[in-house]
């Protein structure tokens, strides 16, 4: 007979996720919500949401290195290498806070209003694109701050994902129940997709190469594709429940899906036909994660629930 841990280390040796750490972060109590990255410095930025902070791993060191207090419920997260600045949009308060990336100082708030949400950066651009409100994203010089862009959606959005080979932003509007398209070229909204096959669309993945965004549903749980030239709903699969963040692997032709129902998803995407391959266990309430390609890591956030201390697990994807 095998040992037991023997037998979970020939699991874990051909399986597409590999837990390699589990990193505590102690103190941090209520939901933790969204991360970035500095993928030089191996640091990674953690949202803790229910805590008012914003949580500094050191993914080297296995370690929390640092914490920034006095925030107002932030969801969102964004790092810039090229102007070393953190940029963290709060649900309350007075929109996104500006951080030195060394030394932690705050240099600047953008003033947007409450429920600033999902923030992501463009190196092409220099733009900070920030989710806000009843419904709107801001563009933001991430440099100066001044003369933002203001777009207005039908309702709050939720996940939104950036083109890099176009002018395309896909933003989920969830309470719309839809899709709406950005051209940043022409400034304004210049699409709808209706989604209807399932309700609650959260978390989004831009897959440029195949020409799909995958979407993120709760209710059911079900990822929906939709064909980035048409509009049109190609496919859909079912997917862990209470999904808050989704990601494509190009270079293993993979999707990851973290849910709070306490799993991380694995799928093998086969050109349009996507086939789970792993469900691997993590955490009840743990819905939130983050893709490094570069480093071939997952992180998945689990928040403080009873006698389980808030931690980060850290997946290998494989080299």
């Amino acid at each position: 007979m095998i040992p037991l841990i023997a037998a979970w280390a020939i699991l874990q040796a051909g399986a597409p996720l590999r837990l390699v750490a589990t990193i505590p972060l102690p103190g941090v109590e209520g939901r933790i919500d969204h991360m970035a990255a500095d993928e030089q410095g191996q640091r990674l930025f953690i949202a803790a949401l229910g805590n008012n902070t914003l949580e500094v791993v050191d993914l080297r060191a296995g370690a929390r290195t640092h914490t920034i207090r006095g925030l107002k419920e932030p969801q969102g997260v964004a790092f810039s290498p090229e102007l070393n600045r953190i940029f963290v949009a709060n649900g309350q308060g007075e929109g996104c806070d500006v951080y030195d990336g060394t030394t932690f100082a705050k240099l600047k708030t953008i003033r947007l209003g409450d429920d600033s949400d999902n923030v992501r950066y463009d190196s092409r651009s220099k733009q900070v694109v920030v989710g806000y409100g009843s419904g709107a994203l801001a563009f933001i010089n991430g440099s100066t701050y001044q003369e933002p862009l203001f777009i207005g959606l039908q309702a709050h959005p939720e996940s939104f994902q950036l083109e890099t080979s176009g002018t395309r932003v896909y933003v989920n509007v969830p309470d719309a129940e839809q899709i709406a398209i950005i051209d940043r070229a022409k400034k304004s909204v210049i699409a709808h997709w209706p989604v209807t096959a399932a309700k609650s669309n959260f978390p989004m993945a831009l897959d440029e190469e195949n020409h799909v965004v995958i979407v993120g549903c709760r209710r059911p749980a079900k990822a929906l594709v939709y064909d980035t030239r048409s509009g049109k709903l190609t496919t859909s699969f079912d997917i862990v429940g209470d999904t808050d963040d989704l990601f494509v692997d190009h270079e293993r032709h993979r999707i990851y899906v973290a849910g709070g129902e306490g799993y991380v998803d694995v799928f093998a995407d086969g050109g349009g036909s996507y086939r789970r391959i792993q469900r691997i266990a993590t955490a009840p309430g743990a819905r939130t994660a983050f893709f490094i390609p570069s480093l071939h890591r997952l992180c998945v956030a689990v928040p403080h629930r009873g006698f389980r201390q808030a931690s980060l697990l850290v997946f290998d994807t494989g080299h």
